[in-house]
């Protein structure tokens, strides 16, 4: 169901505890069948984690840069800087959307940039190459930005729980931020190869940016963000007193509602959906590990590449990803494959499951071919032109974001490999 999105994504994650239970799939570490009420204990302590608390931090911390305007000042001053030549407003916005996409994920960061995008798209003369060509822009670069932090996406948030040791924020960004970097500015030069912006409209309105004065509410929220970011890059070290990710989640979570910065309507606005899928992908991945399906699975796969080297085996995945997330989704790709690859990873000869884990991870965002690939694209093939039309098609995103795809998959397993071999996954 989650494949073929017959029904929401977020309600299948609500029925698996149900499957699980009554069909007594769960086992205890002797491999006999758990009784019901253990089997139902088991499911619920696994729906909650150190993993779930990191991602309500994460919302709560966009939530308090959004409303506060941090992210739209932060946006339109860097956007104010790009002139008004094409080539580098586009690559202003690109890195603006990807940039933003760590912090407020890149659910979030298309809305905001198409936002500041919409004066520019108003003024263009009709079928101007300008216009998919910044759309684009945003949700490709946004797609490149969900694999930049644990929380930049939710294929990340599920990748995360399956890697041991958590890599905490700073190893996360050794291997992720390289790969996004170059992978921005390739899409960059795909885009102005296959749309030349300045070709027919050589000049656009500059963005002007923002004007209010900075208050106390933006200085204590900016001060918060980047202290309970610094505490997540230095989790290794401090695991000793914290134990996990989740515990430092806990400080925006406690401060902001605590002093009235976030109120009741904020809680009710977290993206609940993308908790509750998150939620019933860590049962799922709980059940089949419990049951032995996984390590079967593992196995067999195992017996089939056990031959190659490492960097052929995270090649495979890759592109097997790549496909996936293309055609079905992100977040889907991460819930069905990344529990597979972490088992293969854990089965070889030298077990290398937690570099085969974040390359797998990367790989889910690395899916942007279809308007259904990832939300960024979603959005982006629902903007209309003031004549209804849309600024982009399915054939826009095959052009560019195939291409674009590719590339960064490969990069993942080469560059990425080296980066993640060399720090120590």
């Amino acid at each position: 169901m989650w494949a073929t999105e017959a029904i929401p994504l977020y309600a299948t994650s609500c029925l698996i505890p149900f499957m699980i239970v009554p069909l007594g799939i769960m086992r205890d570490s002797s491999g006999a069948s758990m009784t019901a009420k253990a089997a139902a204990k088991a499911v619920f302590a696994s729906m909650f984690s150190g993993t779930i608390m990191m991602l309500l931090g994460g919302f709560a911390l966009a939530a308090a840069l959004s409303k506060y305007g941090i992210a739209k000042a932060f946006a339109s001053h860097v956007l104010s800087r790009a002139g008004t030549r094409p080539h580098w407003v586009l690559l202003a916005i690109m890195f603006v959307s990807g940039f933003l996409s760590m912090f407020i994920s890149n659910v979030a960061t298309p809305v905001l940039c198409f936002s500041l995008i919409d004066p520019i798209l108003r003024t263009l003369p009709d079928r101007s190459r300008v216009a998919p060509c910044l759309i684009l822009g945003i949700a490709l670069s946004s797609c490149i930005g969900g694999m930049t932090s644990p929380i930049s996406s939710p294929q990340n948030i599920v990748t995360i729980q399956y890697i041991d040791p958590n890599p905490g924020w700073g190893l996360w960004f050794a291997a992720a931020l390289p790969v996004a970097i170059l992978s921005m500015f390739i899409c960059w030069g795909i885009l102005l190869f296959v749309y030349r912006p300045a070709a027919d409209t050589p000049h656009l309105n500059t963005i002007k940016p923002t004007k209010e004065k900075i208050t106390w509410q933006q200085v204590f929220v900016m001060v918060i963000t980047i202290a309970t970011i610094a505490l997540w890059c230095a989790e290794t070290a401090l695991e000793d007193h914290i134990g996990d990710t989740g515990i430092i989640a806990a400080i925006p979570l406690f401060v902001f509602f605590g002093t009235g910065i976030l109120n009741k309507d904020d809680l009710n606005n977290f993206l609940w959906s993308v908790v509750v899928l998150a939620q019933g992908g860590m049962a799922l991945g709980n059940a089949v590990t419990s049951s032995g399906l996984l390590q079967d699975i593992a196995l067999r796969l195992k017996d089939g590449i056990s031959d190659l080297s490492v960097i052929a085996i995270l090649a495979v995945f890759c592109f097997l990803i790549l496909v996936f997330a293309t055609f079905v989704s992100h977040t889907v790709a991460a819930l069905i494959i990344v529990p597979i690859v972490q088992q293969v990873g854990q089965q070889l000869p030298v077990p290398h499951p937690n570099l085969l884990v974040m390359g797998a991870g990367l790989a889910c965002s690395a899916g942007m071919g279809l308007p259904v690939s990832g939300y960024p694209n979603m959005s982006a093939v629902m903007l209309e032109d003031p004549s209804g039309k849309p600024y982009v098609t399915t054939k826009d995103f095959i052009i560019t974001g195939i291409p674009t795809s590719i590339i960064c998959t490969c990069l993942i397993f080469t560059m990425g490999y080296g980066i993640m071999s060399g720090i120590g996954y």
